[in-house]
């Protein structure tokens, strides 16, 4: 008979929230598959544990996956974690649960802490319907497009984002889809715990005055009568054209262009180039 895949989640913060149930089972599993062994040691360490550990990240995924299986197969029961919170949000996991199904496993989840749900409850938002996106795209023209697939949706908005991004992405996200009442947190469960409410516009203002540290949940409300939504041109020739007919030379067009779809000057040029019929 297969054995148990545990996802088992995690504090994402305060180790106060590890929940009694979550320790119980990690201490009965025959392995634990983590993200980063080093870390996960500390955890274990941290409430007396001791179990061994191997490494399960999205590099090497569907090899150590099918290792698990193996496991599985013999009767060994299994526990999933992640650095931190719930296993296959935004974490490697779908690949194994997926296979353990397959397999025959039984597939249980250990309930606790997830970031995205932390964030929404205290944001003040409408928690009716809800559209979890996510980490968005890094390029802005991958970004800006991604929000636009997103703007009508009829839910309340919700994505992850590192420091380093947080105000050019929220600075498309008042592009795009226009000055919509919002919420970032960051540092959740933890001593520096802050969540800013307001308009796109206002948070932005007071992201750009303060200085980031530990990724952020964004949450935007959903399309609201009388908001404006930009589309985004579905080609970097479109955009140039729009530009252009909005009283930018062809130069700063280029440039503009060239920066929202996440490319440089001179590879937007040659794009350019060579979607313009013919030219030789």
């Amino acid at each position: 008979m297969p054995g148990t895949l545990y996802l088992i989640a995690t504090p994402i913060g305060n180790l106060g929230d590890m929940s009694p149930r979550a320790i119980e089972t990690m201490k009965n599993v025959d392995v634990i598959a983590c993200e980063d062994t080093r870390h996960t040691l500390k955890l274990l360490n941290h409430f007396g544990i001791t179990k061994k550990l191997v490494s399960y990240h999205e590099h090497n995924e569907s090899i150590r996956a099918d290792e698990l299986i193996e496991m599985l197969s013999k009767g060994q029961n299994v526990g999933l974690v992640s650095d931190a919170g719930t296993p296959a949000i935004n974490d490697p996991g779908l690949v194994l649960v997926r296979k353990a199904r397959n397999a025959g496993a039984e597939v249980i989840s250990i309930p606790g802490p997830v970031a995205f749900v932390n964030a929404v409850v205290v944001s003040g938002l409408p928690t009716d319907s809800l559209f979890f996106g996510g980490f968005l795209p890094s390029k802005q023209g991958d970004r800006r497009k991604r929000l636009a697939e997103v703007a009508a949706i009829p839910a309340t908005l919700i994505f992850y984002e590192s420091p380093h991004r947080i105000g050019r992405s929220l600075a498309d996200c008042l592009d795009i889809l226009g000055d919509r009442s919002a919420s970032v947190s960051r540092e959740l469960t933890k001593i520096h715990e802050e969540t800013l409410t307001g308009s796109l516009s206002s948070i932005l203002e007071r992201i750009l005055s303060a200085n980031s540290r530990g990724e952020y949940v964004l949450i935007i409300d959903r399309e609201r009568d009388g908001q404006e939504v930009r589309p985004v041109s579905s080609s970097l020739q479109e955009r140039v054209a729009e530009l252009e007919a909005a009283g930018h030379d062809n130069r700063a067009a280029l440039k503009i262009a060239a920066k929202e779809h996440g490319l440089s000057r001179s590879e937007a040029y040659r794009q350019l180039q060579l979607s313009r019929p013919g030219d030789t």
